[in-house]
């Protein structure tokens, strides 16, 4: 991978989350590293990887950060299996590596929020699209204007185990969506949001945006600490 920038906030609280945060192929970690710094969340320790880059159909073929290959934004696009969980796995083992008694997450945006997705998919499932163990246990995912890759065999992934059905039921998930977004349309945001619940997913919280595009906003990230907050026990500076 081209670049990894970490950042640790000090704490003395009990709770400690490490969350990869993953950026969009348009977007960059620096400046999500920098949004994140921000926040405040000082039990957090936020990831910030950079994808490889890579020939990306939806841009002509032309090399580009990218997480994996896409042609549509959509719940109805190709998949890229391979890909995907390839970037899962490098995703779980920036993980793997953290104490025991620290909570792991994973949130992105836009590519990077389907690969958030996958990841917690694959969590659930207990394995990777190729059969490989999934290697960590997650306590929470976001994603940030982005999409549900492979949701055509989702439901029947969850139903093929009760360990499947009980990782999924028990897994928060926080999905947010500009309704203006012109990249990935707010009605992919919501069919996502339906294929989770729909598959087991319930522990699951949607928020639309009015007027929001294909970016973020204070309010939306706001929302985000209140929710990581909400769900995981973390304290919020005031």
């Amino acid at each position: 991978m081209d670049a990894e920038r970490s950042m640790l906030r000090s704490s003395q609280m009990a709770i400690q989350v490490a969350g990869v945060a993953v950026e969009s192929s348009m977007g960059g970690a620096m400046c999500w590293s920098q949004l994140l710094d921000s926040l405040p969340l000082p039990n957090i320790k936020w990831i910030c990887p950079t994808a490889a880059t890579r020939p990306v159909t939806s841009f002509g073929g032309f090399p580009c950060t990218a997480w994996f290959d896409v042609d549509d934004t959509s719940v109805d696009g190709r998949d890229d299996t391979e890909g995907l969980d390839a970037s899962a796995a490098h995703i779980a083992n920036l993980l793997s590596s953290e104490p025991s008694d620290v909570k792991l997450g994973i949130g992105g945006f836009s590519m990077g929020a389907a690969a958030a997705l996958h990841s917690a998919a694959c969590y659930a499932h207990g394995k990777f699209s190729s059969g490989i163990p999934y290697p960590i246990t997650l306590s929470a995912v976001i994603s940030l204007s982005g999409w549900l890759p492979c949701s055509r065999t989702l439901r029947s992934k969850m139903e093929s185990s009760h360990m499947a059905a009980r990782r999924a039921l028990s897994l928060p998930i926080l999905l947010c969506h500009g309704r203006a977004d012109e990249v990935v349309s707010y009605k992919n945001g919501e069919l996502s949001t339906e294929f989770l619940r729909s598959s087991g997913f319930s522990c699951l919280t949607f928020k639309a945006y009015n007027g929001l595009g294909h970016y973020t906003i204070p309010e939306e990230m706001d929302d985000v600490c209140k929710w990581l907050s909400s769900r995981l026990g973390v304290d919020r500076l005031r």
